[in-house]
């Protein structure tokens, strides 16, 4: 084997080894950069679902709290379990349902009477309000339940009279543990029911 044969087997040996090399660096290049790809597209949805989160404590907080409903003063209507969402309001209207905090705890009740209206309940639980008796469709039973104010009741001023919808079982504004609700006590006027599936939809 002369000197020229010699050099071309070398350097055909040397191309041999070179080339896997260089596929191998492609190759760790490439998942190098995948891994790149990777960290920056797990690192922004995690600051994405951060920023929702956030979001959504802080409308959950400031604008339209979501409440679960405990006991059952306003069957048929809400029942234990259910979760509604509520927007704050200052605005009221005879027939709204609010939620407000009584002694450390929430209460959910239906507006009756706004200030200045006068109340009175017959003693089988017919309503009247200014003198007109209320059509109840919400209600399942009539009943006058724990109720030791003097009729006509005369709501004051910048409050609520409020009852639960089960009325032989709820605690409200007929009892005078609880009174009239005050603006400053509500939380807020409940419009949706999210869950039980079965029954999501406005409350009314």
């Amino acid at each position: 084997m002369n000197k020229e044969q010699l050099e071309q087997l070398v350097e055909e040996e040397e191309q041999a080894h070179s080339t896997p090399a260089v596929e191998t660096l492609e190759g760790e290049l490439e998942r190098e950069r995948y891994r790149s790809r990777f960290r920056s597209v797990l690192q922004n949805t995690i600051f994405v679902l951060i920023v929702v989160a956030a979001g959504a404590v802080l409308v959950a907080t400031l604008w339209m709290p979501v409440l679960q409903i405990y006991g059952s003063s306003m069957e048929p209507s809400l029942s234990a379990g259910d979760v509604v969402v509520c927007v704050k309001s200052e605005n009221f209207s005879r027939g709204d349902v609010i939620a407000f905090y009584y002694n450390n705890k929430i209460l959910v009740k239906r507006v009756i009477a706004l200030e200045g209206d006068q109340v009175s309940i017959a003693e089988d639980g017919t309503v009247s309000v200014n003198g007109e008796v209320l059509t109840e469709p919400y209600v399942k039973r009539l009943a006058l339940g724990q109720c030791n104010i003097t009729m006509p009741y005369q709501v004051p001023e910048n409050r609520m009279f409020v009852i639960g919808d089960d009325r032989e079982g709820s605690v409200d504004s007929r009892n005078s543990a609880v009174g009239s609700v005050d603006g400053d006590q509500v939380v807020g006027k409940l419009l949706f029911r999210v869950w039980p599936g079965r029954a999501i939809g406005r409350i009314r």
